[in-house]
């Protein structure tokens, strides 16, 4: 017979649980139950918790971020509305992420381009090519996207970059990618790339001051690298 949550001790339900500890002390399976609220006659709304980390275990929690409605809506237990309603959490907790990194105002170096970019690409399944546009003081003029698919030298043309360099008017830029699989160390690629805009940026008058390659929470800096001149 499956327990279920009204059957623990009131402490140890989720929801009890985040009011008398707070939310930090909660399992991710635990947080996922309170916001689908209810299991069925045969299954406790934490098992089914559990089953919907099961079918994500092999990308983690940031699976959630892909799953689809009607992928969730397989699960047993979990219809349309319940799935919709942890897409809108994800969904709120993916624009939190974002609205803080967009408080950066300043570069001051790598750190600072990684947690800016790092909420809007550290999800993705495909390499995004984005260049981030700086004036002479170094504040963000803007962040466009050049390019989505694996980077290489067809694909990411200096035309394309600095183009959008000269529609912000920007005095300088940092070109940036991220890597799906979570390794943000450098491809030949990602050198031969990063060669062709510093040497076109020579020629335009605008900078190529770093290339940072993004991982999952790790990221790459070609300049610290020393690959950049």
């Amino acid at each position: 017979m499956a327990i279920m949550v009204r059957d623990l001790p009131p402490e140890e339900r989720p929801r009890e649980k985040l009011l008398l500890y707070g939310a930090a002390a909660l399992s991710n399976a635990e947080l996922l139950a309170i916001l689908l609220r209810s299991g069925t006659k045969k299954k406790s709304v934490l098992r089914i918790a559990e089953e919907i980390l099961a079918h994500i275990k092999e990308q983690g929690l940031s699976g959630m971020v892909h799953i689809s409605v009607p992928e969730l809506a397989k699960i047993d237990g979990i219809g349309r509305v319940k799935a919709a309603t942890l897409q809108a959490a994800i969904e709120l907790g993916r624009r939190l992420s974002m609205q803080q990194a967009a408080r950066i105002e300043v570069i001051n170096g790598p750190a600072d381009v990684a947690h800016y970019a790092m909420p809007r690409y550290r999800f993705e399944q495909k390499e995004h090519f984005a260049v981030l546009l700086l004036n002479t003081k170094n504040h963000v003029l803007g962040m466009p996207e050049v390019s989505v698919g694996s980077l290489s030298a067809s694909i990411v043309h200096p035309r394309e970059v600095f183009r959008a360099a000269i529609d912000y008017a920007a005095a300088a830029m940092i070109l940036l990618h991220n890597h799906p699989s979570g390794d943000p160390t450098p491809s030949r690629e990602d050198i031969a790339v990063t060669e062709r805009m510093v040497k076109a940026g020579k020629i335009m008058d605008i900078p190529v001051l770093d290339h940072v390659v993004l991982g999952h929470e790790r990221f790459t800096s070609l300049k610290e690298k020393g690959l950049i001149h």
